[in-house]
């Protein structure tokens, strides 16, 4: 699949690659689901796949040419650049309106999600049988993850690695969000929120010549937490990719049915107005041993219509929708 890419074709994959690394970071959105509406999904399952023995090989003997056309490096190295970009800038704007604009951030992922669910299945083809039990499996996986409860946070290495390995499969499977899964393993403030942090601020100490940073055990716990947790989300891209490509080779049909399912199930969880309940105890909200609440699960609930700030919502989804949908349209315009 390798292929040469003119450099406007370059740009466009960087920013494919910061809007599914700033999906990856919120929960309930999956970066999978990114890469699969704006359609360089197939590509780069295929990409993450060609990380194998012979490429290893190609590697070890001097081909880097060989190497680099083999595993499609030009656009694994501008799509996950793109992403670890996103990681640490466009992320930070997210996190900043999910802060202030709460309700609204959602109202529009809401929004893109509907828009994503018939993006997928306009091209389906005749649904039989198996597809639609399939469809209902994964819708029934979607709603039953979004009502889990989080459990509490666990900095254990082994751990850690897990959670890399789960976390990463928000980039592979659309629908299913690494980050929300992160929240019901609670560890989402560590790995996504305290360890970055950390390490950016390891990192600029390091740049300005301040290496006393070094010495600090809490630095270098973060330090090994992110390396960990990094570690695990290589190997998870990998295994997860090579047993997707080979899934999606043998029931192509059945696979998109349960992803088809598993989005629409997973609306619950971006359901815009919903409360954030915390574990309490005799009265008082339990914190973590960063000094944050520690969320139980979230109270759902139906808009009051006559509020304005409904309506906003409202104007959020339907523009959400209307992304998705235009981006459908001028795909489809390009290939006329």
């Amino acid at each position: 699949m390798y292929k040469s890419r003119t450099l406007s074709n370059k740009i466009g994959l960087f920013l494919k690659g910061l809007a599914m690394g700033g999906a990856n970071k919120v929960p309930g959105v999956s970066g999978g689901m990114v890469a699969f509406v704006i359609g360089f999904y197939e590509e780069l399952i295929f990409s993450f796949r060609r990380v194998n023995r012979k490429a290893f090989k190609l590697l070890f003997n001097g081909r880097f040419k060989s190497f680099a056309q083999y595993i499609n490096l030009p656009f694994l190295v501008l799509i996950l650049s793109g992403s670890m970009f996103s990681y640490f800038s466009i992320s930070l704007v997210l996190d900043y309106f999910l802060k202030h604009y709460e309700l609204y951030v959602w109202s529009w992922f809401f929004g893109m999600i509907i828009g994503s669910i018939y993006y997928i299945s306009k091209d389906f083809g005749v649904w039989k049988l198996k597809d639609l039990i399939s469809l209902l499996i994964g819708i029934s996986v979607g709603v039953a993850i979004s009502f889990l409860s989080p459990a509490k946070e666990n900095d254990n290495l082994w751990f850690v690695f897990l959670c890399g390995i789960i976390s990463v499969s928000g980039m592979t499977l659309p629908g299913l969000s690494g980050s929300f899964i992160l929240i019901l393993l609670g560890n989402y403030v560590l790995l996504l929120v305290d360890s970055v942090n950390a390490f950016l601020g390891i990192v600029t100490n390091l740049f300005s010549g301040n290496f006393d940073v070094l010495s600090n055990p809490e630095n270098i716990r973060y330090l090994k937490i992110i390396s960990v947790f990094t570690t695990g989300s290589a190997f998870g891209l990998v295994s997860i990719s090579h047993v997707l490509g080979y899934v999606l080779k043998h029931w192509n049909k059945i696979v998109n049915a349960v992803i088809i399912g598993f989005i629409t199930g997973s609306l619950g969880i971006v359901w815009p107005w919903k409360k954030t309940i915390f574990v309490q105890e005799n009265g008082t909200a339990l914190i973590d041993i960063n000094g944050d609440k520690i969320i139980e699960n979230y109270q759902r609930y139906l808009p009051e219509l006559a509020s304005a700030e409904t309506w906003l919502a409202i104007f959020f989804i339907v523009f959400g929708i209307a992304l998705i949908l235009g981006i459908d349209f001028y795909g489809r315009r390009r290939k006329k």
